[in-house]
């Protein structure tokens, strides 16, 4: 079995060879393990059956001073593809940054007229190339589609003043999330048609303890959007898998994710959600990616919690699989070492004892 069939297999609960793992490091731990091992390449190293990877978009914003009329911007600032700006308090700060909303305060003209981004002509000839190149090593394909919806409206719109849109049903909110929606069905269509294998959603919609939105509001506004994305790529390719990522509490909403095509969710935050509890409640309609904590176990744990949580994991999930472990988000440079490779010391534990 091809690293590509294992993780495919064990996605849909058929079973597996061997487990699959998912690390994603920030620039520092690559560093680290350059320094350790003599190259970078932690993906082969670790084993992992997937790459990952995201689409080049056209950018169609300008600068100039329309684009951020009601702000002034720190000259750190950098954009990313929509046009937010982002900057960072210090150089400590590693990804997360403070967002600049271009379109805070806008009326309905300044948003239908804003300069969404868009998929180039040429982009799915160089998605359907990748792919093939990673099917000719045995690797699945894993495509990024963060900031799917939600996200991507409230990083332009602000979150306060989307909300108060949503909750006011002002249609400033129905065109910008229709905008947005319309955007990603077009990148979820392309990355359908190249061929990709596991197509990665998210957007926040949990907080560390409750949800950030109430069920009823995201059932109105969010989740006929998303479920369009999700049709938008079943529609060219039934078997392709559906990613979804949140952090934070989403329990609330894991039936409806399931109803509208989600296969996978991720991270299963375990500082803010039980990976017991809700593999109880969805492990034969769900599979799961991630559950070992980033904020707790695997900067503050020893060696020998990690490996026994890791354990545990897979023993909850089973013969069937249904689960990519790993971190639950990007390893930062706090967690040492010693805390990556007691995973694999777990793996490998759970996989001799099978």
């Amino acid at each position: 079995m091809t690293p590509r069939e294992n993780i495919l297999k064990a996605l849909r609960r058929e079973g597996f060879e061997t487990v699959p793992v998912d690390f994603v490091l920030c620039e520092s731990q690559i560093a680290n393990f350059e320094k350790l091992v003599g190259h970078k390449d932690y993906e082969s190293y670790f084993g992992l059956c997937h790459r990952s990877f995201e689409m080049n978009v056209q950018r169609n914003y300008t600068f100039g001073p329309n684009q951020f009329k009601r702000e002034v911007l720190p000259d750190s600032t950098v954009f990313d593809e929509y046009g937010i700006g982002h900057s960072k308090g210090s150089a400590a700060a590693f990804h997360m940054t403070r967002m600049h909303h271009p379109l805070k305060g806008a009326d309905l003209n300044e948003i239908l007229d804003y300069p969404y981004p868009t998929v180039p002509e040429n982009e799915l000839a160089n998605l359907s190339q990748k792919v093939k190149e990673l099917r000719s090593k045995g690797l699945a394909s894993f495509a990024f589609m963060q900031m799917t919806v939600w996200e991507a409206s409230w990083y332009l719109r602000s979150m306060e003043e989307l909300m108060i849109d949503m909750m006011m049903q002002d249609e400033k909110a129905t065109a910008l999330l229709d905008l947005i929606t319309q955007f990603a069905v077009s990148k979820a269509t392309t990355y359908a048609k190249a061929g990709v294998e596991i197509l990665s959603l998210g957007d926040d919609i949990g907080t560390q303890n409750s949800i950030m939105i109430d069920v009823e509001l995201w059932e109105i506004w969010l989740k006929p959007r998303l479920t369009k994305v999700i049709q938008a790529a079943k529609q060219v390719n039934s078997d392709i898998l559906i990613f979804y990522h949140s952090c934070g509490h989403v329990t609330p909403f894991i039936d409806q994710l399931i109803e509208i095509g989600v296969d996978i969710l991720n991270p299963i935050q375990p500082e803010c959600m039980s990976f017991d509890e809700v593999h109880d409640l969805y492990g034969d309609r769900l599979s799961f990616w991630g559950t070992l904590g980033t904020q707790k176990l695997l900067p503050f744990g020893t060696k020998e919690q990690v490996m026994e949580t890791t354990l545990s994991r897979l023993n909850k999930a089973g013969e069937k699989g249904g689960l990519v472990i790993g971190p639950t988000h990007m390893v930062e440079p706090e967690v040492p070492w010693e805390n990556l490779t007691a995973i694999i010391d777990g793996v490998n534990k759970f996989q001799k004892h099978r």
